[in-house]
């Protein structure tokens, strides 16, 4: 390790000597990575976990970049929670979808505190203690309700907050600025004009009375607990339009991007003379790298969308200021500064929302074999001698051993590989809702239990997972005619199939489902 760079770190770890939770530094420098490019990586991923660092440097040992003693911008807002926070998330939703995407749909719902500006990576860690000094001095006297005043004018419509509430929220700004000046030694301009939460800006001036009486149906007498957000952005990329891959992309030439699912790609509108029509140059927020990526793999992404919640103060009314106690590891580890009264009654309230959320989500199963190729689909994919071939292919690839041969799954017929593709978008667009599944019900048709099965998989909850096959919920007096029902497959022929099915659940004794236990986020 270089001189300087030792006496850097030395620097950083005397400002962490006392505090409760250990360094993420050190590990990373057991590693062998260099103090600048750790600091670095710590910071633009909000100084979480090493875990995460450690990934962040993996991704980017080609960014030609890493070197650069480029910091990150902060700012800090204020940020409405619970009830509020939905309604105006659905106002964003309704007005996007009704007047079309305008200049607020870039950011979250907020209040601006203190805008952008500059920190070294080594002095993040003291922007944190002045977000919680500041907090714990204004949280006696911070309004217990924040009244919002709705203002409109031809190019903007939001949310004023007056008053004397106002003046203790600036109050709190400026504390912050202060506390960050001293600790981290940063220029922050704290805001002194009016405290505003914006709901559409720079729209058209036609969609101004759509737009007023969307506004106008937010119930505004929720209670609500505000906290105070510590959000970082890569300052270099602040005037690129920021495009999100929806496709995965391989590389074709040197000077081409990897694209994954999810990746955001930074793209600068007024370099892109050398892109060819369909194309754009991009460097990719994942690698930091540079190149070109096809247009079409892309769409355009939310400004908000790339930036890193770093720490979190919230206020909260059940506080107990004698009571507050420094340091407390497990919110350091989780980003948010909380009373330790209003720490035991928020947990208190998830557990509640929890189990007051408690859902069934009914499944339909996918396409059916023969929703497609009619009642004789069975004699269009079978051998005279009683084997499965596919004469389409629609068809599924193969079909499961059974023991009474082919002709059974005539009444009980197969998805077909459209009705696969349907249940694995199902599960992928479940995996990215958040929702948690503890348990799965399936009418014993094979259709749904395929369904079942391909949902888990997206889910990655196969193996974790056990299948109940529930004849309660198997309908075969609709598509199937007949006074009997039909021959099904049998637990063990589905295990042998590869199916997690539950043999030791117990049947409870009319629609052909599947259905998922889940929790919502």
């Amino acid at each position: 390790m270089a001189a300087g760079e030792t006496q850097l770190y030395a620097k950083v770890s005397n400002k962490l000597k006392g505090r409760s939770s250990p360094s993420l530094l050190e590990p990373l420098l057991a590693m062998g990575f260099p103090v600048h490019t750790a600091l670095k990586a710590l910071a633009a991923t909000g100084r979480k976990t090493a875990e995460e660092a450690l990934a962040w440097l993996r991704d980017h040992c080609n960014d030609p970049s890493l070197d650069d003693p480029i910091p990150q911008e902060y700012a800090l807002f204020l940020c409405p929670t619970g009830p509020l926070l939905e309604k105006l998330q659905e106002f964003w939703r309704e007005s996007k979808r009704q007047c079309a995407k305008n200049r607020a749909h870039e950011v979250f719902p907020h209040v601006t505190l203190c805008d952008f500006f500059t920190c070294e990576d080594q002095k993040v860690e003291c922007l944190y203690e002045a977000l919680k000094r500041a907090g714990d001095r204004l949280l006696g006297s911070f309004p217990t309700a924040v009244p919002l005043a709705l203002h409109s004018s031809i190019s903007y419509l939001g949310f004023f907050v007056n008053g004397s509430p106002a003046d203790v929220i600036r109050e709190f700004a400026m504390t912050f600025a202060t506390e960050a000046s001293l600790l981290a030694d940063c220029s922050v301009k704290p805001c002194t004009k009016q405290l505003h939460l914006t709901l559409a800006h720079k729209f058209y001036p036609h969609h101004q009375r759509t737009l007023e009486q969307l506004a106008r149906a937010i119930p505004l007498g929720h209670s609500c607990q505000w906290t105070a957000a510590l959000y970082s952005r890569d300052m270099r990329f602040v005037h690129y339009q920021t495009l999100r891959a929806l496709f995965q992309y391989k590389p074709q030439n040197v000077d081409e991007l990897t694209l994954s699912p999810g990746d955001y790609i930074f793209v600068d509108p007024t370099q892109q003379d050398e892109a060819s029509e369909g194309w754009v140059i991009g460097i990719s927020q994942r690698t930091g790298c540079r190149g070109f990526l096809p247009e079409n793999y892309t769409d355009r992404a939310s400004e908000s969308d790339t930036w890193v919640k770093h720490r979190m103060y919230t206020f909260s009314l059940a506080t107990d200021l004698n009571s507050r106690r420094d340091g407390e590891a497990s919110s350091r580890c989780s980003g948010e500064f909380l009373p330790q009264t209003a720490r035991s009654l928020s947990s208190l309230q998830a557990l509640q929302a929890t189990v007051a959320r408690k859902s069934v989500l009914v499944v339909r199963h996918g396409e059916r074999v023969d929703q497609i190729f009619g009642k004789a689909w069975l004699q269009q994919c079978s051998t005279p001698d009683g084997k499965y071939y596919r004469p389409d292919l629609n068809f599924p690839c193969s079909l499961p051993r059974r023991s009474r041969g082919i002709k059974d799954f005539e009444n009980d017929p197969p998805l077909s590989s459209c009705g696969i593709f349907q249940s694995r978008i199902a599960g992928d667009a479940l995996l990215d809702s958040g929702i948690r599944i503890s348990s799965v019900f399936a009418s014993p048709a094979l259709r749904c239990v395929q369904t079942a099965k391909l949902i888990l998989e997206e889910l990655k909850l196969e193996k974790k997972i056990k299948i109940r096959v529930e004849p309660g919920v198997f309908e075969w007096t609709k598509w199937e005619a007949g006074k009997t029902t039909p021959t099904l497959m049998s637990l063990e022929e589905l295990k042998e199939a590869n199916f997690n099915v539950d043999t030791d659940y117990s049947f409870q004794h009319k629609t052909g489902a599947s259905l998922l236990t889940m929790s919502l986020p």
